[in-house]
């Protein structure tokens, strides 16, 4: 029989043991871990903003002598609208603005309506050899090739043929239907001149600006230069379906976001912002509006259970870019410091819009998590600027407007929504612990 006092000892030891795990437990709920974020653009941008297609709604799609069609778009300051129609009484020519195109805005962000008919000329896609508009026993396929540059028909073509001004064969005009919402008409006024002529079925587009820039300032055509993507089969035969495909394919999202919150916090709930509340008025709504988290970054340094702030910026543009043709998209990181029970949450701009902001859903992560996390972030309306087309609005910050304030709830916004169909929010932007 062993000694009563080893059994005490046992019993003594197994306690000491017990606690000392205990106190190990504790210790490591408390150690600090490091985990690295990584926020990365990876929206495959697309260059132009809006596009699509236009024919006559009657029993033929051909826009005859008299006949008008009209379109609606959304557009900012410094965009501007190309379009294309085919002269249908020839071989290969077809009316257009000039590159850009024609301008929708003011230099004081007044818009511009009425008549806009003079910047509408005539070109000769080089495809055919030209034939006296409206006498030509040829067509398409038949008559005789051609491989040359597409240049502008000023007054007489190539062959000597003569023709009205392309002002006198067809009038455009543009009226601003409020909301950065234009609607541009076009109508065959060729009737009373020596140049008789429908137009075809036709094909639209917007490029979005970045920087002051246009992504594609010459979308449907280059002076001086052979034809491209379409634009034969349109000048040609009218046909806009293989030009309508080209720009629908070239049509889509393209947006920076803004420098990036990130918060370590324990205990609470997600301090950025609350669904369904309206904007706390500490600093989200410059961030949603502006892209500047200077205000918010600030606040929540002051909010008890917030261990970390961070605002992580792109080196180099400080905004983080979407890819750009076989360019990756820009990405940022950052060491955290976190232990057992601390949430991170993120937050930054839709740079191209009034006031969206993607943000983490809910309460936030867990710090501990490892991987891909990009389906725990979604896309917010702030509720504090009226929405409009996003990348084409005269009101959004970041191409040089002033929001229009509202007063609303904030919420999760739809996909599709009012103005457009954004791809999954992990195609847009990545984030990954590590």
């Amino acid at each position: 029989m062993k000694p009563k006092s080893l059994g005490l000892l046992s019993i003594l030891g197994l306690t000491l043991l017990i606690t000392a795990c205990s106190k190990n437990e504790d210790e490591m709920d408390n150690m600090a871990l490091s985990n690295t974020i990584t926020i990365q653009n990876v929206l495959d941008s697309k260059p132009l903003v809006e596009s699509g297609t236009f024919k006559n709604t009657g029993a033929s799609p051909l826009i005859m002598p008299g006949e008008s069609v009209s379109f609606q778009f959304s557009a900012g300051k410094g965009q501007a609208i190309s379009f294309a129609t085919m002269y249908g009484w020839s071989n290969d020519l077809f009316f257009a603005p000039e590159n850009p195109g024609i301008k929708l805005y003011k230099e004081d962000g007044t818009p511009i309506e009425g008549d806009i008919s003079a910047q509408i000329k005539l070109w000769d896609n080089g495809t055919r050899i030209n034939q006296h508009p409206g006498q030509s026993v040829s067509h398409p396929g038949v008559a005789e090739a051609s491989s040359k540059n597409i240049k502008e028909v000023n007054g007489t073509d190539d062959q000597g043929n003569t023709y009205a001004p392309a002002k006198d064969l067809l009038n455009a005009t543009l009226h601003y239907d409020g909301n950065s919402l234009f609607t541009l008409t076009i109508k065959n006024t060729s009737g009373n001149t020596a140049n008789p002529t429908p137009f075809s079925p036709g094909v639209w587009a917007i490029s979005y600006i970045a920087g002051g820039n246009l992504l594609n300032p010459k979308i449907l055509f280059e002076a001086g230069t052979l034809t491209a993507n379409g634009l034969t089969n349109l000048s040609e035969m009218g046909d806009n379906s293989l030009i309508g495909n080209y720009v629908k394919e070239q049509t889509g999202i393209f947006t920076p976001l803004s420098p990036v919150l990130v918060v370590v916090y324990n205990g609470i709930e997600n301090p950025i912002y609350t669904v369904g509340q309206k904007d706390a008025g500490k600093g989200l709504k410059k961030l949603a509006q502006m892209g500047n988290a200077a205000d918010l970054a600030a606040y929540l340094k002051t909010v008890k259970g917030v261990k970390n702030v961070y605002v992580l910026s792109a080196e180099g543009s400080t905004v983080l870019l979407p890819r750009i043709g076989n360019q990756d998209g820009s990405k940022v990181s950052q060491k955290l410091d976190v232990s057992n029970g601390d949430r991170i949450a993120v937050a930054t701009m839709y740079g191209l819009s009034n006031d969206w902001f993607f943000a983490s859903k809910g309460n936030g992560v867990d710090a501990m998590l490892k991987g891909d996390i990009s389906n725990t972030i979604s896309l917010f309306d702030n509720g504090t600027a009226v929405n409009q087309f996003p990348g084409a609005s005269i009101t959004q910050f970041n191409l040089a407007g002033t929001p229009i304030a509202e007063d609303k709830n904030i919420e999760e916004v739809p996909n599709p929504n009012a103005f457009t169909t954004l791809p999954s929010i992990p195609n847009i932007i990545k984030v990954t612990l590590e």
